[in-house]
């Protein structure tokens, strides 16, 4: 039975989607379950599986066709029913035969024709060959008797026509030296082509191909302009409204981070296996809990005091960037925290986030240290009032007890909103998380 597919709702804010590609073609077999099409939303990008088995008959939209949430976008049907009435009385488009289910070929060989005669079929044989359009005639039956039955005009595919034979090679034009002649051959080139006096040589085409490459990049256009897609257009919108919303103020300050490599080197030897990240987030979810105001949001000229710690974690993406939550993260141990931020990036990076994971969040971790950067402003993500940049870890000299050594050194860099948290309290914060990295044992007290 025919079905109309619609854009479908992935979350309660979700008012449109975009088609960012079909899964399948018009005309191809589907199962109930089977991935159909991705949707792109402003946070992520979802793969939507066929909730019905048949053919797609038809496409309502194109891929990167922005649609509302519950529009049509697809209608699955079987091969030979009429769709019409879904598509508001236009004639329905002729679906592509699938393997079993392919119509006779107009020219199908001569040599498949049986001898004239009475062709023995059953009535449904009959019935389903003619609407196929099936000649009996070059069908094999398998019932009593030679009877052509149903299951026999189902599984019959006609017969390949005879391949052409190879037109004999013609001796090239264009004379070559053995050496060219083959490379010619390898790359598909025309030695006429080669422009060359007398006869080509190895030399001459390669001359020719530099030439065709110099040619195509003059012609390469200069400038190209590509629209932005669902993701990007989020990003670019919420990153001006947090810079039009939020006052903003960067303060920087350097953690020596040997107490931090002895404790995960520790862990690991427990075989504990955490990342930098997951021990940023435990450490600073506490510092949080003593500093409200860095885990609070601004409504209208009201402060909201947020009793929990949800730490959003940024993870790049190949086209952008989302922020899933560790919730509750405040009352989760090290390892909870660390198997929740490797599961929130798998989900993010197969595009399978659901939409709880990325609201709600009160402060937010992004980390660039692995790219090796050494400071930088992060952009606040609203409704927050305040995130926090993480760093590369590297050797540097520095004074400890009058003497010049060597310590693995990070920078914090903190973007605060100054309408609600003053440069002391932001200061206060980031010496706090400063005495945990720096003193791990401090987390006991």
């Amino acid at each position: 039975m025919a079905k109309v597919v619609v854009m479908p709702k992935l979350g309660l804010t979700m008012t449109e989607g975009t088609v960012s590609k079909w899964l399948k073609k018009i005309g191809d077999p589907i199962k109930e379950g089977e991935p159909f099409f991705e949707v792109e939303t402003d946070k992520l990008t979802n793969t939507i599986e066929a909730n019905t088995a048949g053919v797609v008959r038809h496409f309502f939209v194109e891929e990167g066709t922005t649609v509302p949430v519950l529009d049509k976008v697809a209608i699955i049907a079987d091969a030979g029913e009429d769709i019409s009435a879904l598509l508001g009385g236009a004639p329905a488009p002729a679906a592509a035969a699938a393997p079993a289910e392919a119509a006779a070929a107009p020219a199908a060989a001569p040599a498949e024709k049986k001898p004239a005669g009475r062709v023995i079929a059953s009535p449904a044989a009959k019935k389903l060959a003619k609407e196929k359009g099936i000649d009996l005639a070059l069908v094999t039956g398998t019932g009593p008797n030679g009877r052509i039955t149903e299951d026999d005009v189902k599984n019959w595919k006609p017969a390949p026509a005879p391949a052409p034979a190879p037109a004999p090679e013609e001796p090239p034009k264009v004379k070559a030296s053995p050496l060219a002649a083959a490379v010619a051959k390898d790359l598909g080139l025309d030695l006429e082509k080669i422009g060359a006096k007398d006869r080509v040589l190895a030399e001459d085409i390669l001359r020719y191909l530099e030439s065709t490459r110099e040619k195509k990049e003059e012609e390469a256009p200069k400038e190209e302009l590509v629209p932005m897609n669902g993701m990007r257009k989020a990003i670019a919108k919420n990153m001006l409204n947090s810079h039009m919303t939020s006052p903003t103020v960067t303060a920087n300050l350097s953690v020596d981070m040997s107490a931090m490599k002895n404790y995960r080197e520790q862990l690991k030897a427990k075989e504990i296996k955490v990342s930098y990240t997951d021990l940023l987030v435990k450490f600073i979810a506490k510092a949080l809990t003593e500093f409200p105001l860095l885990n609070c949001s601004v409504e209208d000229n009201k402060i909201r005091y947020k009793h929990y710690v949800n730490m959003g974690v940024a993870v790049a993406l190949d086209n952008g960037l989302v922020v899933p939550n560790v919730t509750d993260a405040d009352k989760k141990s090290l390892t909870q925290i660390s198997a929740e931020i490797k599961e929130l990036a798998k989900l993010a990076r197969e595009g399978g986030l659901p939409m709880e994971k990325l609201r709600g969040g009160t402060f937010t971790i992004t980390n660039l240290g692995m790219y090796g950067v050494e400071s930088f402003t992060p952009i606040i993500n609203q409704p927050e009032v305040a995130i926090l940049g993480v760093t590369t870890m590297e050797d540097r000299a520095v004074v400890r007890n009058g003497e010049i050594v060597i310590r693995p050194m990070m920078t914090l860099s903190l973007t605060f909103d100054h309408r609600v948290v003053d440069g002391s309290v932001a200061a206060q914060f980031l010496q706090r998380v400063k005495a945990l990295l720096e003193n791990p044992a401090l987390m006991l007290a």
